[in-house]
């Protein structure tokens, strides 16, 4: 599923990462170049501790845009789509991509926020968020 309003949207339409364009491409032409490396030092069997230490530094390079990309998502499309009354799919879809990112299998399905906020007008402040009246407690 895909949420993007970029579908839809008019020829002006621009992603909430537009802003950071240049410095994501920077950092994808570092790990370019970082790969490129590795397959340099594979051809010429360097140690595998060496190869494995540039591996490590090329995912961190990777998770550093992924969180970029996150963080820009999260300000830019999820709050707008929040504030414009359309913030579930796009909470799911995110969701989803979190998930397949740890490693979790598909969440279950769940009511949608707006089913059971109402539910909740009577129990106390501060209940468990994942079960509606529910309470919280130390260690859960």
């Amino acid at each position: 599923m895909s949420t993007d309003p970029t579908h839809d949207a008019p020829a002006h339409f621009r992603h909430s990462y537009t802003k950071d364009r240049r410095q994501l491409l920077n950092r994808l032409r570092r790990i370019e170049g970082q790969a490129r490396g590795l397959q340099r030092l594979v051809e010429e069997e360097a140690y595998c501790l060496d190869l494995l230490q540039q591996v490590e530094a090329l995912t961190a390079a990777a998770d550093q845009v992924g969180l970029l990309l996150l963080e820009d998502h999260l300000a830019g499309c999820l709050s707008h789509a929040i504030a414009s009354g359309q913030g579930e799919p796009y909470v799911s879809e995110l969701m989803a991509v979190v998930r397949r990112t740890m490693g979790r299998p598909p969440a279950r399905p769940r009511k949608p926020a707006s089913a059971w906020i109402g539910q909740q007008k009577g129990s106390a402040a501060g209940g468990n968020h994942d079960t509606p009246g529910k309470e919280y407690t130390e260690g859960q």
